[in-house]
């Protein structure tokens, strides 16, 4: 057997022991479970956890007192906490590797940028169907609860259309807090910006019916009204998708293609 021969068996079967000794590549319920835990693992990111489950028993038990048991009613209640938030729990969970200066580290050992990106939108999203059905979990003991106390017969109906709407809402909404996120990839700047579009919005709403209209056709806040209530038309989809995608679509691929090409240190 010639010397070439053996050499290039020899590098064949280096090849062969290479490709088999190769690091596979890491599976992508893996990537979910470790941006899951992300949401959760640092001491503000607990805090506001715990003040969301508090924020959403106290209003339910509020409402019960003043509206009486109804189901459906106490039930979408948690909407204040969940609007607050929940979108400064999703922003810090997509902008915590770069705030934290760990994106080289979770980088490197998934070098495939764009599964990560949509490993680490999925938790905050499930997470905001998790919260409407822990709503409906502290709704159900606070509305007999109340009519016991009341002394009034408790209304149990609960509109299944109304309450997708609802959840709906939220996940959208939390939706356009990544899309911010993952655009300015900074958390401060984020949230800042998720809180003053919505308040610049309804200033442009109300100063005239141009404005209004505009709003209806570019602001998911106000957008999503109609989803909501359970009320949508075919034109209010047309405004909600128009909405989606100037305030989620468009902020959420231009970020996505930043922090794909972002310079990592």
């Amino acid at each position: 057997m010639s010397d070439v021969t053996v050499h290039g068996a020899a590098r064949a079967a280096g090849e062969t022991a290479g490709e088999n000794t190769a690091p596979k590549p890491v599976p992508f319920h893996r990537l979910l479970l470790v941006e899951a835990r992300k949401m959760a693992d640092t001491r503000s990111a607990m805090v506001m956890l715990g003040l969301l489950a508090a924020m959403t028993v106290v209003s339910i038990a509020a409402r019960g007192v003043d509206a009486g048991p109804q189901l459906g009613r106490l039930t979408t209640t948690a909407g204040i906490g969940y609007g607050t938030l929940l979108p400064a729990i999703a922003i810090l969970a997509v902008t915590g590797d770069w705030t934290h200066r760990s994106a080289l580290t979770t980088f490197t050992l998934e070098p495939r940028r764009g599964r990560v990106l949509v490993a680490r939108c999925l938790p905050p999203l499930l997470a905001t169907v998790a919260a409407s059905l822990f709503a409906l979990a502290v709704a159900a003991p606070v509305t007999a609860v109340t009519a016991a106390l009341q002394g009034v017969p408790a209304e149990w109906d609960l509109d299944a259309t109304r309450m997708l709407g609802w959840t709906a809402t939220n996940v959208l909404l939390i939706a356009m807090a990544l899309a911010f996120a993952m655009l300015l990839l900074h958390p401060a700047a984020a949230i800042a910006t998720y809180f003053v579009v919505g308040t610049l919005w309804n200033l442009v709403g109300n100063v005239s019916e141009l404005g209004r209209e505009i709003a209806r056709w570019v602001d998911l806040g106000t957008a999503v009204g109609p989803l909501a209530a359970a009320e949508l038309t075919w034109m209010d989809a047309a405004r909600l998708a128009t909405a989606v995608l100037c305030s989620v679509a468009l902020p959420m691929a231009i970020g996505a293609v930043r922090a794909l090409r972002a310079e990592v240190r």
